[in-house]
Protein backbone atom coordinates (compact mmCIF):
# COMPACT_ATOMS: atom_id res chain seq x y z
CA UNK A 1 0.00 0.00 0.00
CA UNK A 2 1.90 3.32 -1.20
CA UNK A 3 1.73 5.79 1.89
CA UNK A 4 -0.12 8.65 1.48
CA UNK A 5 0.51 12.40 2.75
CA UNK A 6 -0.91 15.95 2.43
CA UNK A 7 -0.15 16.83 -0.94
CA UNK A 8 1.64 19.92 0.36
CA UNK A 9 4.61 17.73 1.52
CA UNK A 10 5.37 16.96 -1.84
CA UNK A 11 7.93 20.26 -2.61
CA UNK A 12 11.68 20.78 -3.35
CA UNK A 13 11.93 22.39 0.05
CA UNK A 14 10.39 19.93 2.10
CA UNK A 15 11.96 16.79 -0.02
CA UNK A 16 15.51 18.45 0.98
CA UNK A 17 14.43 18.97 4.00
CA UNK A 18 13.57 15.23 4.18
CA UNK A 19 16.58 14.14 3.00
CA UNK A 20 18.67 15.82 5.05
CA UNK A 21 16.61 15.30 8.12
CA UNK A 22 16.64 11.54 7.43
CA UNK A 23 20.65 11.44 6.26
CA UNK A 24 21.82 13.24 9.84
CA UNK A 25 19.66 11.11 11.54
CA UNK A 26 21.28 7.96 10.59
CA UNK A 27 24.51 9.10 10.50
CA UNK A 28 24.07 10.20 14.51
CA UNK A 29 22.23 6.63 14.90
CA UNK A 30 26.08 5.32 13.49
CA UNK A 31 28.53 7.19 14.58
CA UNK A 32 26.81 6.93 17.89
CA UNK A 33 27.59 2.97 17.65
CA UNK A 34 31.23 3.85 16.91
CA UNK A 35 32.04 5.69 19.43
CA UNK A 36 30.40 3.86 22.35
CA UNK A 37 31.17 0.02 21.05
CA UNK A 38 34.30 0.30 18.47
CA UNK A 39 35.73 3.57 20.60
CA UNK A 40 37.12 4.95 18.13
CA UNK A 41 37.03 8.34 17.01
CA UNK A 42 37.96 10.78 20.07
CA UNK A 43 36.83 14.35 20.44
CA UNK A 44 35.86 15.48 16.93
CA UNK A 45 33.73 12.79 16.68
CA UNK A 46 31.70 13.86 19.38
CA UNK A 47 31.98 17.16 18.53
CA UNK A 48 30.50 15.78 15.18
CA UNK A 49 27.93 13.60 16.37
CA UNK A 50 26.41 15.98 19.35
CA UNK A 51 26.86 19.02 17.68
CA UNK A 52 27.11 19.70 13.98
CA UNK A 53 24.71 16.41 12.93
CA UNK A 54 21.50 17.50 14.99
CA UNK A 55 22.07 21.13 14.27
CA UNK A 56 21.90 19.73 10.55
CA UNK A 57 18.68 17.43 11.48
CA UNK A 58 17.01 20.42 13.08
CA UNK A 59 17.80 22.61 10.14
CA UNK A 60 16.51 19.49 8.11
CA UNK A 61 13.02 19.02 9.98
CA UNK A 62 12.57 22.81 9.87
CA UNK A 63 12.31 22.96 6.33
CA UNK A 64 9.27 20.35 6.45
CA UNK A 65 6.64 22.70 7.23
CA UNK A 66 8.70 25.86 5.80
CA UNK A 67 8.44 24.10 2.03
CA UNK A 68 5.13 23.34 3.43
CA UNK A 69 3.22 26.44 4.03
CA UNK A 70 5.06 27.99 1.06
CA UNK A 71 3.56 25.68 -1.34
CA UNK A 72 -0.14 26.10 0.40
CA UNK A 73 0.57 29.80 0.35
CA UNK A 74 1.14 29.70 -3.32
CA UNK A 75 -1.78 27.43 -4.46
CA UNK A 76 -3.84 29.66 -2.63
CA UNK A 77 -2.59 33.19 -4.05
CA UNK A 78 -4.90 35.16 -5.93
CA UNK A 79 -7.75 33.74 -4.57
CA UNK A 80 -10.57 34.75 -1.91
CA UNK A 81 -9.95 32.95 1.41
CA UNK A 82 -11.23 33.02 4.45
CA UNK A 83 -8.70 32.92 7.24
CA UNK A 84 -9.63 29.70 9.17
CA UNK A 85 -7.64 27.41 11.15
CA UNK A 86 -6.79 24.19 9.79
CA UNK A 87 -9.27 21.31 9.52
CA UNK A 88 -7.81 17.94 10.83
CA UNK A 89 -10.00 14.91 9.51
CA UNK A 90 -8.32 11.45 11.01
CA UNK A 91 -11.11 9.54 8.21
CA UNK A 92 -9.58 10.95 5.40
CA UNK A 93 -6.44 8.85 4.18
CA UNK A 94 -3.93 11.55 3.83
CA UNK A 95 -4.50 13.40 6.98
CA UNK A 96 -4.41 9.95 8.83
CA UNK A 97 -0.99 9.27 7.70
CA UNK A 98 0.50 12.43 7.78
CA UNK A 99 -0.88 12.85 11.91
CA UNK A 100 0.79 8.88 12.56
CA UNK A 101 4.14 9.71 10.32
CA UNK A 102 3.97 13.19 12.89
CA UNK A 103 3.56 11.61 16.12
CA UNK A 104 5.85 8.45 15.56
CA UNK A 105 8.23 10.75 14.42
CA UNK A 106 7.89 13.43 17.50
CA UNK A 107 8.25 10.68 19.55
CA UNK A 108 11.69 9.48 18.15
CA UNK A 109 12.86 12.69 17.91
CA UNK A 110 11.90 13.34 21.30
CA UNK A 111 13.42 10.51 22.56
CA UNK A 112 16.64 10.51 20.65
CA UNK A 113 16.83 14.12 21.78
CA UNK A 114 16.51 13.71 25.48
CA UNK A 115 19.54 11.13 25.22
CA UNK A 116 21.45 13.23 22.66
CA UNK A 117 21.26 16.60 24.73
CA UNK A 118 22.16 14.52 28.15
CA UNK A 119 25.27 13.07 26.06
CA UNK A 120 26.29 16.55 24.29
CA UNK A 121 25.91 18.33 27.90
CA UNK A 122 28.35 15.63 29.42
CA UNK A 123 30.79 16.48 25.87
CA UNK A 124 30.47 19.86 26.78
CA UNK A 125 31.45 19.71 30.18
CA UNK A 126 34.34 17.03 29.29
CA UNK A 127 38.22 17.51 29.52
CA UNK A 128 38.82 16.93 26.31
CA UNK A 129 36.04 19.02 24.61
CA UNK A 130 37.61 22.25 26.97
CA UNK A 131 41.79 21.12 25.96
CA UNK A 132 41.31 19.63 22.29
CA UNK A 133 38.76 21.19 20.60
CA UNK A 134 40.30 24.51 19.93
CA UNK A 135 43.54 22.41 19.99
CA UNK A 136 46.40 25.58 18.61
CA UNK A 137 44.58 28.02 21.66
CA UNK A 138 44.29 25.53 24.31
CA UNK A 139 47.29 23.56 24.16
CA UNK A 140 49.17 25.03 26.19
CA UNK A 141 46.78 25.52 29.11
CA UNK A 142 45.94 20.95 28.38
CA UNK A 143 49.14 20.15 28.61
CA UNK A 144 50.01 22.21 32.09
CA UNK A 145 46.93 20.78 33.05
CA UNK A 146 47.82 16.95 32.25
CA UNK A 147 50.84 17.44 34.51
CA UNK A 148 49.32 19.24 37.84
CA UNK A 149 48.32 17.95 40.93
CA UNK A 150 44.66 18.77 39.57
CA UNK A 151 44.98 16.30 36.44
CA UNK A 152 42.30 13.97 38.34
CA UNK A 153 39.84 17.08 38.40
CA UNK A 154 37.66 17.91 35.91
CA UNK A 155 37.91 21.82 34.21
CA UNK A 156 34.36 22.68 34.73
CA UNK A 157 34.40 21.83 38.43
CA UNK A 158 36.67 24.81 38.70
CA UNK A 159 36.29 27.14 35.84
CA UNK A 160 32.12 26.80 36.38
CA UNK A 161 31.34 25.14 39.55
CA UNK A 162 28.13 23.06 40.04
CA UNK A 163 24.52 25.49 39.43
CA UNK A 164 22.84 26.35 36.11
CA UNK A 165 23.31 29.90 36.69
CA UNK A 166 27.04 29.49 36.36
CA UNK A 167 26.49 27.03 33.56
CA UNK A 168 24.45 29.22 31.34
CA UNK A 169 27.45 32.08 32.27
CA UNK A 170 30.07 29.75 30.68
CA UNK A 171 28.39 28.62 27.74
CA UNK A 172 27.28 32.36 26.77
CA UNK A 173 31.22 33.28 27.05
CA UNK A 174 31.75 30.33 25.18
CA UNK A 175 29.95 32.04 22.37
CA UNK A 176 32.85 34.80 22.23
CA UNK A 177 35.49 32.01 22.37
CA UNK A 178 34.46 30.24 19.62
CA UNK A 179 33.79 33.48 17.61
CA UNK A 180 37.23 34.80 18.84
CA UNK A 181 39.00 31.04 17.10
CA UNK A 182 36.66 31.20 14.20
CA UNK A 183 37.60 34.77 13.38
CA UNK A 184 41.03 34.42 14.72
CA UNK A 185 40.98 37.65 16.71
CA UNK A 186 42.06 36.08 20.00
CA UNK A 187 44.89 37.39 21.97
CA UNK A 188 48.22 36.06 22.50
CA UNK A 189 48.77 34.96 24.86
CA UNK A 190 45.16 34.17 26.87
CA UNK A 191 45.34 37.33 29.64
CA UNK A 192 44.82 36.25 32.80
CA UNK A 193 42.98 36.41 35.49
CA UNK A 194 40.01 35.02 33.60
CA UNK A 195 37.18 37.86 34.16
CA UNK A 196 34.30 37.40 36.28
CA UNK A 197 35.33 33.99 37.91
CA UNK A 198 33.79 32.09 40.05
CA UNK A 199 34.53 33.26 43.31
CA UNK A 200 37.28 30.09 44.98
CA UNK A 201 34.98 30.04 48.10
CA UNK A 202 32.02 28.19 45.49
CA UNK A 203 35.15 26.32 43.84
CA UNK A 204 38.13 25.77 45.35
CA UNK A 205 36.82 25.25 48.99
CA UNK A 206 34.48 22.29 47.95
CA UNK A 207 37.71 20.02 48.23
CA UNK A 208 40.03 22.50 50.36
CA UNK A 209 37.92 24.23 52.89
CA UNK A 210 39.80 26.30 55.41
CA UNK A 211 38.76 24.43 58.79
CA UNK A 212 40.83 21.42 57.12
CA UNK A 213 44.18 22.96 56.23
CA UNK A 214 46.69 20.66 57.96
CA UNK A 215 50.21 21.48 60.38
CA UNK A 216 54.00 21.78 58.59
CA UNK A 217 54.97 20.36 56.15
CA UNK A 218 58.33 18.83 54.81
CA UNK A 219 59.54 20.46 51.91
CA UNK A 220 62.43 19.13 49.79
CA UNK A 221 63.91 21.60 46.78
CA UNK A 222 66.92 20.46 44.80
CA UNK A 223 68.43 23.05 42.80
CA UNK A 224 71.66 22.93 40.09
CA UNK A 225 74.34 25.88 39.59
CA UNK A 226 75.58 26.63 36.51
CA UNK A 227 79.35 25.34 37.09
CA UNK A 228 80.71 23.16 35.00
CA UNK A 229 80.07 20.25 37.47
CA UNK A 230 76.14 20.98 37.72
CA UNK A 231 76.96 21.41 41.28
CA UNK A 232 73.78 20.39 43.25
CA UNK A 233 72.53 21.82 46.17
CA UNK A 234 69.52 21.03 48.59
CA UNK A 235 67.92 22.68 50.57
CA UNK A 236 64.73 21.48 53.05
CA UNK A 237 62.33 23.48 54.34
CA UNK A 238 59.44 23.12 56.79
CA UNK A 239 56.49 24.70 55.71
CA UNK A 240 54.34 26.97 58.15
CA UNK A 241 50.81 26.01 56.10
CA UNK A 242 49.14 26.25 59.88
CA UNK A 243 49.94 25.88 63.69
CA UNK A 244 52.29 23.56 64.83
CA UNK A 245 49.72 21.26 65.48
CA UNK A 246 46.56 20.82 62.98
CA UNK A 247 44.26 20.81 66.40
CA UNK A 248 45.13 24.38 66.82
CA UNK A 249 43.44 25.67 63.49
CA UNK A 250 44.41 28.26 61.41
CA UNK A 251 45.71 30.67 64.42
CA UNK A 252 48.79 31.42 62.56
CA UNK A 253 50.73 30.14 59.39
CA UNK A 254 50.32 30.66 55.63
CA UNK A 255 46.78 29.51 55.55
CA UNK A 256 45.93 32.17 58.57
CA UNK A 257 45.05 34.80 55.09
CA UNK A 258 41.82 32.45 54.66
CA UNK A 259 40.78 32.19 58.38
CA UNK A 260 37.01 32.17 58.91
CA UNK A 261 37.22 34.84 61.67
CA UNK A 262 39.54 36.82 59.33
CA UNK A 263 39.20 39.00 56.27
CA UNK A 264 41.92 40.30 53.86
CA UNK A 265 41.14 42.93 51.46
CA UNK A 266 43.47 44.64 48.94
CA UNK A 267 43.79 47.20 45.78
CA UNK A 268 46.42 46.55 43.10
CA UNK A 269 47.58 48.97 40.32
CA UNK A 270 47.63 46.35 37.92
CA UNK A 271 45.58 43.64 36.43
CA UNK A 272 47.76 40.77 37.08
CA UNK A 273 47.60 41.87 40.86
CA UNK A 274 51.72 41.90 41.47
CA UNK A 275 51.62 45.56 42.61
CA UNK A 276 49.60 46.00 46.10
CA UNK A 277 49.83 49.25 47.68
CA UNK A 278 46.99 49.10 50.31
CA UNK A 279 45.87 46.15 52.80
CA UNK A 280 43.47 46.48 54.88
CA UNK A 281 43.07 43.68 58.08
CA UNK A 282 39.60 43.06 59.59
CA UNK A 283 38.98 40.61 62.46
CA UNK A 284 35.80 39.33 62.03
CA UNK A 285 34.92 38.82 66.04
CA UNK A 286 35.96 41.75 67.12
CA UNK A 287 35.73 44.13 64.03
CA UNK A 288 39.28 46.01 64.60
CA UNK A 289 40.52 47.04 60.86
CA UNK A 290 44.25 47.61 60.65
CA UNK A 291 45.24 49.66 57.32
CA UNK A 292 48.67 48.62 55.85
CA UNK A 293 50.49 50.94 53.32
CA UNK A 294 52.75 50.59 50.83
CA UNK A 295 55.40 53.38 51.92
CA UNK A 296 57.02 53.51 48.40
CA UNK A 297 53.87 54.05 46.59
CA UNK A 298 50.65 55.43 48.79
CA UNK A 299 47.90 56.01 47.31
CA UNK A 300 45.80 59.34 48.11
CA UNK A 301 42.12 59.02 49.55
CA UNK A 302 40.59 60.08 46.31
CA UNK A 303 42.65 57.81 44.03
CA UNK A 304 41.93 54.84 46.81
CA UNK A 305 37.52 55.40 46.69
CA UNK A 306 38.10 54.78 42.79
CA UNK A 307 40.01 51.51 42.69
CA UNK A 308 37.98 48.00 43.49
CA UNK A 309 38.96 46.65 46.95
CA UNK A 310 39.48 42.71 47.12
CA UNK A 311 39.01 40.31 49.37
CA UNK A 312 41.54 37.73 49.40
CA UNK A 313 41.05 34.04 48.86
CA UNK A 314 43.11 31.20 47.51
CA UNK A 315 43.63 32.79 43.89
CA UNK A 316 45.38 35.29 45.09
CA UNK A 317 48.23 33.12 45.76
CA UNK A 318 47.41 29.96 44.06
CA UNK A 319 46.91 31.87 41.36
CA UNK A 320 48.36 28.59 38.84
CA UNK A 321 46.98 25.59 40.17
CA UNK A 322 46.59 23.76 37.30
CA UNK A 323 48.54 25.96 34.57
CA UNK A 324 51.36 26.50 35.73
CA UNK A 325 54.42 27.59 33.27
CA UNK A 326 57.80 26.23 34.86
CA UNK A 327 60.71 28.89 34.48
CA UNK A 328 63.71 27.38 32.73
CA UNK A 329 66.04 27.36 36.09
CA UNK A 330 62.85 24.98 37.15
CA UNK A 331 62.15 22.69 34.19
CA UNK A 332 65.60 21.86 33.73
CA UNK A 333 66.27 21.48 37.32
CA UNK A 334 63.60 18.72 37.19
CA UNK A 335 65.13 17.20 34.42
CA UNK A 336 68.48 17.36 35.84
CA UNK A 337 66.83 15.39 38.95
CA UNK A 338 64.79 12.76 36.90
CA UNK A 339 68.05 11.55 35.21
CA UNK A 340 66.45 12.74 31.91
CA UNK A 341 68.64 15.34 31.22
CA UNK A 342 72.24 13.73 32.09
CA UNK A 343 73.77 15.66 35.17
CA UNK A 344 77.23 13.87 34.30
CA UNK A 345 77.51 16.30 31.17
CA UNK A 346 79.56 19.16 32.19
CA UNK A 347 77.76 22.38 32.18
CA UNK A 348 74.69 21.29 30.71
CA UNK A 349 72.91 23.29 33.12
CA UNK A 350 74.12 26.43 32.13
CA UNK A 351 74.05 25.51 28.35
CA UNK A 352 70.90 24.63 28.71
CA UNK A 353 69.65 28.15 30.24
CA UNK A 354 71.00 29.67 27.61
CA UNK A 355 69.29 27.83 24.92
CA UNK A 356 65.41 27.78 25.92
CA UNK A 357 65.90 31.49 27.73
CA UNK A 358 66.11 32.65 23.80
CA UNK A 359 62.65 33.27 22.12
CA UNK A 360 61.24 31.22 19.31
CA UNK A 361 58.68 32.06 16.71
CA UNK A 362 57.30 28.05 16.78
CA UNK A 363 57.68 25.12 18.97
CA UNK A 364 59.39 23.52 15.65
CA UNK A 365 62.41 26.52 15.40
CA UNK A 366 62.98 25.56 19.19
CA UNK A 367 63.56 22.06 18.70
CA UNK A 368 66.00 22.80 16.35
CA UNK A 369 67.96 25.37 18.39
CA UNK A 370 68.18 22.74 21.49
CA UNK A 371 69.24 20.09 19.03
CA UNK A 372 71.80 22.75 17.37
CA UNK A 373 72.71 24.54 20.28
CA UNK A 374 74.09 21.46 22.19
CA UNK A 375 75.66 19.57 19.77
CA UNK A 376 78.15 22.71 18.90
CA UNK A 377 78.81 23.15 22.30
CA UNK A 378 80.05 20.09 23.37
CA UNK A 379 81.86 19.16 19.80
CA UNK A 380 83.55 22.47 20.50
CA UNK A 381 84.46 22.37 23.73
CA UNK A 382 84.15 18.95 24.94
CA UNK A 383 84.97 16.70 22.11
CA UNK A 384 84.98 13.30 23.59
CA UNK A 385 81.98 13.19 25.12
CA UNK A 386 79.74 10.75 25.15
CA UNK A 387 77.35 10.86 22.43
CA UNK A 388 74.30 8.80 23.95
CA UNK A 389 74.55 11.56 26.68
CA UNK A 390 74.41 14.43 24.69
CA UNK A 391 71.30 12.70 22.65
CA UNK A 392 69.64 12.00 25.66
CA UNK A 393 70.64 15.63 27.27
CA UNK A 394 68.92 16.72 23.82
CA UNK A 395 65.73 14.70 23.98
CA UNK A 396 65.55 15.60 27.66
CA UNK A 397 65.60 19.78 27.72
CA UNK A 398 63.42 19.27 24.28
CA UNK A 399 60.31 17.31 26.13
CA UNK A 400 60.87 19.69 29.33
CA UNK A 401 60.62 22.76 26.49
CA UNK A 402 57.57 21.23 25.03
CA UNK A 403 55.54 21.10 28.07
CA UNK A 404 56.74 24.69 29.61
CA UNK A 405 56.88 26.91 26.68
CA UNK A 406 54.46 27.19 23.42
CA UNK A 407 56.37 29.82 21.04
CA UNK A 408 52.94 29.97 18.93
CA UNK A 409 50.35 31.49 21.87
CA UNK A 410 53.63 33.14 23.11
CA UNK A 411 52.95 31.31 26.07
CA UNK A 412 55.96 31.01 28.86
CA UNK A 413 57.00 31.34 32.59
CA UNK A 414 56.91 35.16 32.61
CA UNK A 415 53.57 35.17 30.44
CA UNK A 416 51.43 34.34 33.83
CA UNK A 417 52.95 35.60 37.17
CA UNK A 418 52.59 32.54 39.95
CA UNK A 419 52.28 33.92 43.29
CA UNK A 420 53.31 31.45 45.30
CA UNK A 421 56.77 31.69 46.95
CA UNK A 422 58.97 34.34 45.95
CA UNK A 423 61.89 33.38 43.36
CA UNK A 424 60.86 34.39 39.86
CA UNK A 425 57.86 36.58 41.45
CA UNK A 426 57.46 38.14 43.79
CA UNK A 427 54.33 36.69 45.49
CA UNK A 428 54.30 36.73 48.93
CA UNK A 429 56.95 39.98 48.78
CA UNK A 430 53.47 41.91 47.01
CA UNK A 431 52.62 42.70 50.78
CA UNK A 432 55.22 41.40 52.73
CA UNK A 433 57.99 43.45 52.23
CA UNK A 434 58.70 45.39 54.97
CA UNK A 435 57.62 48.15 53.49
CA UNK A 436 53.66 47.64 53.94
CA UNK A 437 53.20 50.05 57.50
CA UNK A 438 50.07 51.11 59.28
CA UNK A 439 49.69 54.39 61.12
CA UNK A 440 50.48 52.88 64.34
CA UNK A 441 53.54 51.38 63.17
CA UNK A 442 52.97 47.85 62.62
CA UNK A 443 54.38 46.02 59.66
CA UNK A 444 53.60 43.35 57.28
CA UNK A 445 56.76 41.45 58.00
CA UNK A 446 59.12 40.10 55.43
CA UNK A 447 60.81 37.61 58.00
CA UNK A 448 61.59 34.19 56.15
CA UNK A 449 60.35 32.42 58.91
CA UNK A 450 57.13 33.71 59.48
CA UNK A 451 56.24 30.70 56.36
CA UNK A 452 59.15 28.50 56.52
CA UNK A 453 62.07 26.97 58.33
CA UNK A 454 65.04 26.38 56.84
CA UNK A 455 66.09 22.90 58.61
CA UNK A 456 68.91 21.77 55.97
CA UNK A 457 71.24 23.45 53.51
CA UNK A 458 73.81 22.78 51.20
CA UNK A 459 75.61 20.39 49.29
CA UNK A 460 75.01 16.57 49.28
CA UNK A 461 77.58 15.35 51.80
CA UNK A 462 78.10 18.32 53.62
CA UNK A 463 74.95 20.12 54.42
CA UNK A 464 74.27 21.73 57.34
CA UNK A 465 71.32 20.86 59.88
CA UNK A 466 69.58 22.90 62.18
CA UNK A 467 69.13 22.11 65.96
CA UNK A 468 65.92 20.38 67.09
CA UNK A 469 62.93 22.40 66.63
CA UNK A 470 65.22 25.52 65.19
CA UNK A 471 66.08 26.58 61.94
CA UNK A 472 68.67 28.16 59.95
CA UNK A 473 69.59 31.41 58.62
CA UNK A 474 69.68 31.52 54.33
CA UNK A 475 72.93 30.79 52.80
CA UNK A 476 72.50 31.58 49.00
CA UNK A 477 74.16 29.04 47.06
CA UNK A 478 76.52 31.49 45.05
CA UNK A 479 78.86 33.62 47.47
CA UNK A 480 76.97 37.31 47.10
CA UNK A 481 77.22 38.56 51.17
CA UNK A 482 74.48 40.18 52.63
CA UNK A 483 73.01 41.38 48.86
CA UNK A 484 70.10 38.70 49.55
CA UNK A 485 68.78 40.62 52.37
CA UNK A 486 68.59 44.14 50.84
CA UNK A 487 67.04 43.08 47.85
CA UNK A 488 64.16 40.86 46.23
CA UNK A 489 64.71 37.58 44.58
CA UNK A 490 63.24 39.18 41.68
CA UNK A 491 66.11 41.37 41.55
CA UNK A 492 68.64 38.39 40.09
CA UNK A 493 66.25 35.72 39.52
CA UNK A 494 64.16 36.12 36.50
CA UNK A 495 63.32 32.15 35.66
CA UNK A 496 66.97 31.67 33.95
CA UNK A 497 69.17 31.99 37.25
CA UNK A 498 69.65 28.33 38.99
Amino acid sequence: MKMKLPHSVYNWISLIGTTIAIISFFMIIFLFFVSVFIEHGGTYLGLIVYIILPAFLIFGLLLIPIGMYFKVRREKRGKATESTWPLINLNEVRQRNAVFVFAIGTTIFLFASAIGSYEAFHFTESNEFCGEICHAVMKPEYTAYQKSPHARVSCVDCHVGEGADWYVRSKMSGLYQVYAVTANVYPKPIPTPIKNLRPARETCERCHWPEKFYAHKLRHERHYLPDENNTEWDIYLTMRIGASQSALGLQEGIHWHINPDVKIEYVSLDDKREEIPWVRYTNLKTGDQVVFEDQNSPLDKDKLDTMIVRTMDCMDCHNRPSHNYKPPAFFINNGLTAGTIPKELPEIKSVAIDIVGEEYESTQEAMEAINKGIQEFYSDNYPDTDEKLILRAIEGLQREFSNNIFPEMKVRWDAYPNHIGHVEFNGCFRCHDNNHISHDEQVITQDCNSCHFITAQGTPGNLEYAVANGSLEFRHPENIDEVWKESLCTDCHTGLAP
